[in-house]
């Protein structure tokens, strides 16, 4: 049994999210479908996390299982990115070691999420338009009170399935390029719509509602409730995942 990582991008709008659903379709089973025509047997992929409706990716990683015949992983690109629809596409295929694992070997996962001020017809679908100035200084001490902790109850979706709500930050900040403000988060795990309910609570941060004693608190309660409301998912993209050099055969 021979194990293969795929590298893959995609623009999540047209999508209930990466992970198979009953609501509607995924990034995930489109892929699967695609797999198991070309390679004419039903195939399972697994991806490295979990992205909610609308959410984008530009490197979300994912492996699959394969044994038989032996084929060039070059002309299975090619035929994947054909056979798929627009709005995903596959970069790479790699074989790795059996015991890699595409959500379990990574050692760490970069998100970024886009707001702006003004109205641009060609920002609107990937970025989160405010109302307001927000104080991009006061969110950014805000941002080391993270990385101060580890246990992200307070900012995880409820009732899911994860042993631990503990993450480790290792970067998370905002910063000015153009028209738009960019948070950048990196973590070696995150929780089902943590990135989003950070993203909303800082905002509310920026509109002065409270300081850094507010969000050790509101991380403290360990209670959703106690966060800002999520950012909407349009607006935020998976990055990069990455993983030990070890895995790669």
């Amino acid at each position: 049994m021979s194990r293969f990582f795929i590298t893959l991008s995609y623009n999540g709008k047209n999508y209930v999210g990466w992970q198979i659903q009953p609501n509607g379709m995924s990034v995930q089973q489109t892929i699967q479908e695609a797999l198991s025509v070309l390679l004419r047997r039903e195939m399972q992929i697994v991806g490295a996390g979990r992205t909610d409706a609308g959410v984008h990716a530009r490197e979300m990683m994912a492996h699959f299982d394969w044994e038989g015949e032996p084929f060039t992983t070059d002309e299975l690109v090619y035929k994947l990115n054909n056979f798929l629809p627009k709005d995903i596409c596959i970069s790479t295929i790699r074989e790795v070691h059996p015991e890699a694992h595409a959500r379990f070997s990574a050692i760490s996962r970069t998100y970024t999420y886009y707001v702006t001020t003004v109205k641009d017809p060609f920002l609107h679908f990937y970025t989160y338009r405010l109302f307001f100035q927000p104080d991009m200084e006061a969110m950014n001490r805000l941002c080391g009170v993270l990385k101060e902790h580890s246990d992200f109850t307070s900012f995880s979706k409820l009732h899911t399935d994860v042993k631990t709500n503990i993450c480790r930050i290792e970067h998370a900040g905002w910063e000015k390029k153009g028209d738009l403000l960019v948070f950048t988060i990196r973590a070696d795990r995150f929780l089902r719509n943590m990135v989003r309910a950070i993203v909303g609570t800082l905002l509310q941060a920026g509109r002065g509602q409270f300081d850094e004693e507010g969000l050790r608190a509101i991380l403290e309660a360990g209670d959703r409730n106690k966060a800002g409301d999520s950012a909407p998912g349009h607006a935020l993209f998976l990055e990069k995942v990455v993983y030990p050099d070890t895995i790669w055969m």
